[in-house]
């Protein structure tokens, strides 16, 4: 679904509190989150402004978000 809101409270509720206590703590961790956080935003930016999905760079922008969602998850999840 084009727009869709992928913030990491929303993809990993259970997380929420670990989530931002490894930020306070890990600055390479929150480093992550952080380029997460803006990548998202800027797809949804991009969605919502009815950019074609075909275009190169928008799919490697939502391949480079799927590969930091697996590394946040993988972080959090140990």
């Amino acid at each position: 679904m084009q727009g869709e809101n992928h913030a990491l409270m929303f993809e990993f509720p259970e997380y929420k509190e670990k989530i931002h206590d490894m930020k306070m703590a890990d600055k390479a961790f929150c480093s992550l989150v952080d380029e997460y956080h803006h990548l998202d935003h800027r797809i949804r930016g991009l969605e919502m402004a009815k950019i074609p999905t075909d275009d190169e760079n928008f799919r490697n922008m939502k391949v480079r978000r799927m590969q930091l969602k697996d590394e946040i998850y993988e972080q959090i999840s140990k």
